[in-house]
């Protein structure tokens, strides 16, 4: 008989040693986390390897969400009600057979009642229980219903029951702003408006006033996309529910506001951070929306090569130095610093972070929030953090040079410590902290590691075709192209492109995956900091000592038919 554990080993995707820390770390917690699932939190295996695992160890077939097409007759056989409470999709019809996906295929009652409903033998599949949602929501939920919902509301705001007067919103006192957030029409608005983005996997809800009305856009894989159009008459209301929903002043509409709400999805638990700013129609509404459950995310999902998966892997586990990430906002920093605590929250260690603010809590990590009006700011915590005898600090961001000092000190006296820095590439992060005020020999005896990243949109699977493409013209964009490629009689190469399909809302793209450039320090890099080189040296230096830039990792890619050319072009040489 296989264990458990042994699937995992027999699979590859664990050692021996990594199996008994787990085991260990289950113990500690009393038995009741199942092993697949702490394995996937200290982030040894992804989620997608523990269902396949478990399904081998089960013996029943893994299947792939992202690709498959279930087919309208076998999705009609069962409500969207029971799809969501068995967490399970049909798939496929054969004769007396009905093919069924399901988050625990282990579970006779729901096999049972699947039977009874659809009179029909039921072979289930295993598969992702996140996806399989996904899935339900998007089949059961189309373009038309939230049509159908908005109308709805929008009726009700046109009968005689509901009326609000759009010309003197600034006239109107608390009560009667309160009594507007309240009324029910702008409870559902607001509960469509959020639930919306959700649905849509969007990162950021906009709601933005116009002198005619109101405008909502999701913020989708990056890109900004165009929601409802709203009335006038419904920037007030909604402007104070929302504002009630997240504890803010609602008289206050002169000055900037921001909090948080937290709210249970279709049984998934979400943060929303709001920040409120006047503008000359009215205050304009944007929600960040941070999904718990979707922050342990282990390393071997963010879209690291075998290459850079290893050393980022071997980094983790010093007990002292700097790990820097690299990036403009909303490349993704934050998620692989989480990842990387993941991967080192062992049960052993004291890991504290100082975070502004704090976006995901993790459990077993003592995480502090920036408060600049109570003098808590990123140096003073980080002082504080060094009293608290930690193993491993995260700094969500350098921003100062007291705070950079202070963090190098850390790492030089025997702690890991992990930050942010906004810069464009990896080389250009010592270049940085010079500007800061750093001292050269700080830099170069206490950073083992930068690591700089974007976030690229991939192809959607469900509708990914591959097409012929000149080799010239990838080198005419510039693309660093590999000796074998740029050696080749071949005239032509392979690419690939999203056709566009109902599951990405014909944009071809479905989610998104990193691009890295990791730059591991060695003594000639520490050589050219000490004596102040630009960065373009340091550049040169560590793609001689084995770096791939952004644009190599970005063209393999691209090769790999994982995104496409318009894409990198889009963030990489924009």
């Amino acid at each position: 008989m296989i264990l458990t554990g042994d699937v995992f080993i027999q699979e590859g995707l664990i050692s021996e040693d990594q199996l008994q820390m787990a085991i260990e770390k289950q113990h500690e917690l009393g038995g009741s986390e199942p092993l697949g699932k702490l394995l996937v939190t200290m982030g040894l295996i992804n989620d997608r390897d523990r269902v396949r695992c478990l399904g081998k160890l089960w013996g029943i077939q893994y299947i792939e969400i992202a690709e498959c097409v279930p087919e309208p007759e076998a999705v009609a056989l069962i409500s969207a009600p029971l799809a969501k409470k068995f967490k399970a999709i049909p798939i496929e019809r054969r004769d007396n057979k009905l093919f069924v996906a399901m988050a625990n295929p282990l579970d006779v009652f729901v096999i049972d009642e699947l039977r009874m409903i659809t009179g029909l033998e039921i072979e289930s599949f295993i598969a992702m229980e996140e996806e399989l949602m996904a899935l339900i929501a998007t089949l059961y939920r189309s373009e038309t219903h939230v049509n159908d919902a908005l109308a709805g509301v929008m009726k009700d705001f046109a009968s005689d029951q509901v009326q609000f007067n759009s010309e003197s919103d600034e006239d109107l006192t608390d009560d009667e702003l309160r009594e507007m957030g309240d009324d029910a029409p702008i409870i559902r608005l607001a509960n469509l408006i959020i639930s919306q983005g959700v649905h849509d996997k969007a990162s950021d809800i906009h709601m933005e006033p116009q002198k005619n009305g109101m405008r909502i856009r999701y913020r989708v894989d990056g890109i900004l996309t165009d929601g409802m159009r709203l009335p006038r008459k419904v920037v007030a209301p909604l402007c104070s529910r929302m504002k009630i929903m997240s504890e803010m002043d609602i008289s206050e509409k002169r000055v900037p506001q921001d909090n948080r709400i937290s709210a249970a999805i279709g049984g998934v638990e979400y943060d929303f951070r709001v920040s409120t700013l006047p503008t000359v129609h009215g205050e304009k509404i944007v929600m960040r929306i941070l999904d718990k459950s979707g922050i342990n995310v282990g390393l071997g999902k963010l879209g690291f090569v075998e290459r850079n998966l290893r050393q980022i892997e071997d980094i983790c586990t010093r007990n002292y130095g700097i790990i820097l990430v690299t990036g403009p906002t909303g490349s993704g920093k934050s998620t692989t610093l989480y990842s990387i605590l993941n991967k080192i929250n062992t049960g052993q260690n004291n890991i504290i972070t100082i975070e502004d603010p704090v976006e995901y809590e993790l459990s077993g990590i003592n995480q502090c929030g920036v408060n600049n009006k109570a003098g808590m700011t990123f140096s003073a915590g980080l002082r504080a953090m060094l009293r608290q005898d930690p193993d491993v600090i995260m700094v969500g961001e350098m921003r100062d040079h007291e705070t950079a000092t202070i963090a190098m000190e850390a790492a030089l006296t025997g702690h890991l410590v992990l930050s942010t820095l906004h810069t464009n590439d990896a080389p250009s992060a010592a270049t940085r902290l010079i500007d800061m005020g750093v001292e050269p020999f700080l830099i170069s005896s206490s950073v083992v590691a930068v690591l700089a990243q974007r976030l690229v949109r991939q192809i959607c699977p469900a509708c990914k075709e591959s097409y012929s493409a000149p080799r010239e013209l990838l080198l005419r964009y510039g693309f660093p192209l590999s000796d074998d490629l740029l050696n080749t009689s071949a005239s032509e190469l392979t690419l690939f492109k999203g056709k566009g399909c109902d599951k990405c809302k014909q944009t071809g793209y479905k989610g998104r995956t990193g691009v890295h450039e990791l730059l591991m320090m060695n003594d000639e890099i520490r050589n050219k900091i000490l004596e102040r080189s630009p960065s373009h040296i340091i550049r040169a230096l560590a793609m001689e000592n084995g770096m791939h830039t952004l644009q190599m990792d970005a063209v393999e890619k691209v090769l790999l038919g994982i995104t496409t050319v318009d894409e990198v072009l889009r963030v990489i040489y924009a």
